[in-house]
């Protein structure tokens, strides 16, 4: 058997907003979010919020940041968003308060259903709960919940729950140990 990419169909997918909104979003992303050479938070806060974000206060969005969909993605309070951070939201995410996605993270909400011919499209939502830290490299899979200060140590694949105040490390990633916060 072959995989049949004439057959692929994924008209179902629709990731909302219009056609221009959508086109629009492609040229302000490129132009003040994926490049190194727009440092201006305040800026990308408000355009994020323009296209239908909700983004709390205090968060932080450095530069060369990607993000697919803002009308799909939700920013707690105090949250940082780091260099290079590629947020490939296909479905809804859900980034809590007081997070820290580090350099070149990667959420990943599609994956494509390698057991059919038509290599069909399969997308589910991610959600970051309340203080939880995605390190530098790390990749989150589509439909991984992390609950509250849940810890993803640099260069892992965390998915499915990463269970709160618990550092994961690995590919896959596995429970290391308890994280511990102090005052």
């Amino acid at each position: 058997m072959s995989i049949r990419l004439d057959t692929y169909n994924n008209s179902w997918y629709n990731p909302g907003g219009s056609a221009f909104k959508r086109l629009l979003w492609y040229f302000v992303n490129a132009v003040f979010f994926q490049t190194a050479y727009f440092p201006f938070n305040g800026l990308k806060v408000t355009l994020l919020r323009l296209f239908g974000c909700y983004v709390g206060k205090g968060v932080v969005v450095k530069p060369s940041v990607n993000i697919k969909y803002p009308w799909l993605l939700t920013i707690g309070d105090y949250s940082w968003i780091g260099e290079k951070v590629w947020i490939d939201n296909l479905a809804q995410v859900d980034i809590g308060a007081h997070c820290c996605l580090s350099q070149g993270a990667f959420l990943l909400c599609g994956n494509h259903d390698y057991t059919k011919s038509t290599f069909d499209l399969m997308v589910k939502p991610i959600v970051l709960q309340n203080s939880v830290w995605v390190g530098a490299k790390s990749i989150v899979a589509p439909g991984t919940v992390m609950e509250e200060g849940a810890m993803l140590a640099a260069g892992s694949l965390g998915s499915g729950i990463l269970q709160a105040f618990t550092i994961y490390q690995g590919n896959p990633a596995l429970e290391v140990k308890k994280r511990v916060v102090g005052s």
